[in-house]
């Protein structure tokens, strides 16, 4: 399958937003002072443990996008396709 460069770099660019997106949110869970992600004897709640797993999930998801973009940009480079 041949990917356009804007395809491809629309992919990248996601990838790299969920790369970014979810960092924030996981430092964000990890400082939450709430009481929703730490009960109160710091022990992890499952609020916690869902959002944490979402996070890895979108980390992989985002990886896994990213790279197709990268590849089909880098291979629309080395063939010298335009947006076609």
């Amino acid at each position: 399958m041949k990917l356009s460069r804007g395809v491809s770099v629309f992919l990248l660019a996601f990838g790299v937003w969920s790369w970014f997106i979810w960092i924030t949110f996981v430092k964000n869970l990890f400082a939450d002072v709430s009481g929703l992600a730490f009960d109160g004897a710091g022990d992890p709640t499952p609020y916690f443990w869902v959002h944490l797993a979402l996070a890895v999930a979108s980390f992989g998801l985002g990886t896994a996008v990213g790279v197709v973009g990268l590849r089909g940009l880098l291979a629309s480079r080395r063939t010298g396709r335009g947006d076609s």
